[in-house]
């Protein structure tokens, strides 16, 4: 597998494009770096997609309803600007933030929804794992529990935020919410089943699956 790092990727992109890999990072302080890069950037700005994964911590949309907070104990709870209800990041859950300037591509957001499902479903089929979309709640499930989640926030025709991968992590807090707002709503990670890799791995081919998907239309 290729390894980008934070090169471009000018010949898989219509425009420059950059994939880094942040390590474990605090949720609030790459919010913050993300709404600061979306403020500041302009027509000649190269796309970003960011891997990381977070200390602990409950992230609440700005639509989120408090009744899906069950028992957050001494895990954190931010009321963030993206779209969707509560779910958690924690060590070991892959999220790629995606930087994009969707005026430029020519991309609804509709759309990028849909390209991020389905390049999800593309990396878990690589691996020998049958995973879906839904249409009336977005994410990607396998037998029908979630692994994977999103949500985007569109300022001036550029987006940020993203989507998260469970690879191999404490589940338990997910028992402290209702997912996504979706009551019992299961939830499953890679490790669970039968699946080594490891998370840089895991977002830097994610990452390249969706920059083709998006070129391709």
């Amino acid at each position: 597998m290729a390894r980008y790092g934070s090169g471009s990727l000018s010949a898989m992109s219509k425009i420059d494009t950059k994939i880094k890999y942040l390590g474990l990072t605090d949720y609030r302080e790459t919010w913050e770096k993300m709404k600061i890069f979306t403020q500041t950037r302009d027509a000649a700005s190269a796309d970003e997609w960011w891997i990381t994964e977070h200390a602990p911590v409950f992230t609440q949309g700005q639509n989120g309803n408090p009744e899906h907070l069950l028992d957050t104990g001494d895990i954190p709870v931010i009321q963030i600007d993206r779209g969707g209800q509560v779910t958690y990041h924690g060590p070991g859950q892959l999220v790629l933030y995606c930087l994009l300037d969707l005026n430029r591509l020519g991309l609804g957001v509709r759309r990028l929804v849909t390209h991020i499902e389905v390049s999800i479903i593309e990396l878990l089929s690589r691996y020998n794992v049958e995973a879906v979309a839904r249409k009336d709640a977005p994410g990607v499930y396998v037998n029908k529990a979630k692994i994977a989640a999103l949500g985007l926030r569109i300022r001036k025709g550029s987006c940020y935020h993203g989507m998260s991968l469970n690879i191999d992590m404490d589940m338990d807090p997910f028992a402290r919410i209702n997912p996504c707002g979706m009551k019992e709503q299961a939830v499953t990670q890679m490790a669970d089943l039968n699946v080594t890799i490891e998370l840089e791995q895991a977002g830097q081919e994610l990452a390249g699956i969706l920059i083709g998907n998006i070129n391709r239309g």
